[in-house]
């Protein structure tokens, strides 16, 4: 094998050796750690300089995303004014692989004055930032993955994961729930999967393909034609649900005989089907209908507190909606 490919395996061998080895070190100082930031009455303030400030950077979104309020404090910059942001009532996790950064370490004694806590996640436990910090986490590695031991691999990839490590320990810390993941997430898939409601997607008022259950199986074709979802709800005189009817179940129907159009929708209908009220997230929907058995169907009709029908969901309305 050539040398370049033998060296791409081994920088993801180093790396996820690196991470395997941090396992052991979620301990009584990770602990503190947790505990620290939770009675924090203020935000973590991470920082960081160089290949160590963009691990920073990603780990305090990382944070304040999953309900540890945080932000990212440029060292050079605090030193310039940017220290500001900093009350004595937060938490500090300084970044530092050598824990002598020059730009970290000058930020210290400010800090100490402000009154805020500092937590040091470094590579060597007896550096300048760790003996200055009120907890110590160590994310020291064994070996660079880089082959002349000098670019920052496997010490970032290791100060990255027990980051995330940090954050999904909060997040549980917290009991942060999906809901509150949504409010923070507004936007794009996420926000669709997991604040997209079934009102908002179904089709309900003029669109909501009705018959009732003396219908015949050729008006209720009629009905699925004009509606265009492939399907009709079946309902009593005062709208409660009976059953449903698909094109596919009028296809099935065809065995029965040529005057089968004549018969009357209750003959063909799926009786007692799967539902879902409006108010429920439209990714419930999602998995009610990829997980009815024996297989998948494709539209759901809505109900509410009555079981009065009141909508109809097809699957491509989530697909378009991106909740798929």
């Amino acid at each position: 094998m050539e040398k370049y490919l033998e060296q791409a395996q081994e920088t993801l061998r180093l790396e996820a050796e690196a991470i395997t080895e941090l396992i052991p070190r979620v301990d009584d100082n990770f602990r503190a750690a947790v505990e620290m930031i939770v009675n924090c009455q203020g935000r973590v303030v991470v920082t960081g300089m160089g290949k160590s400030g963009h691990i920073g950077n990603k780990l305090a979104a990382t944070f304040a995303s999953t309900g540890t309020p945080s932000f990212f404090l440029h060292p050079a910059e605090g030193v310039h004014g940017d220290l500001g942001m900093v009350t004595a009532a937060d938490v500090v996790l300084a970044l530092s692989n050598s824990g002598e950064t020059a730009e970290v370490l000058n930020i210290l004694p400010s800090l100490r004055r402000i009154g805020a806590h500092v937590i040091a996640m470094v590579g060597k436990a007896d550096s300048t930032l760790a003996k200055a910090a009120d907890i110590i986490l160590n994310v020291g590695v064994s070996k660079e993955a880089c082959p002349l031991g000098l670019a920052p691999t496997s010490s970032t990839t290791a100060c990255l994961a027990y980051g995330d490590a940090l954050a999904m320990a909060l997040l549980v810390r917290h009991k942060f729930t999906k809901d509150e993941f949504a409010i923070f997430h507004p936007g794009g898939a996420l926000g669709r999967k997991l604040l997209l409601t079934v009102e908002q997607v179904m089709h309900g008022g003029e669109e909501n393909p009705l018959v009732h259950s003396n219908t015949t199986v050729q008006e209720a074709l009629f009905v699925i034609t004009d509606k265009g979802l492939g399907a009709v709800s079946v309902v009593d005189g005062k709208g409660v649900m009976l059953g449903v009817l698909t094109d596919g179940d009028i296809r099935r129907g065809l065995h029965k005989g040529v005057d089968f159009l004549q018969r009357s929708v209750s003959e063909l209908m799926t009786k007692s089907p799967k539902y879902i009220t409006k108010d429920k997230l439209a990714a419930e929907a999602l998995h009610i209908m990829e997980s009815n058995v024996p297989k998948p169907i494709t539209v759901l009709p809505v109900v509410d507190e009555h079981k009065k029908v009141v909508g109809l969901l097809h699957m491509t309305d989530l697909v378009r909606k991106g909740v798929v």
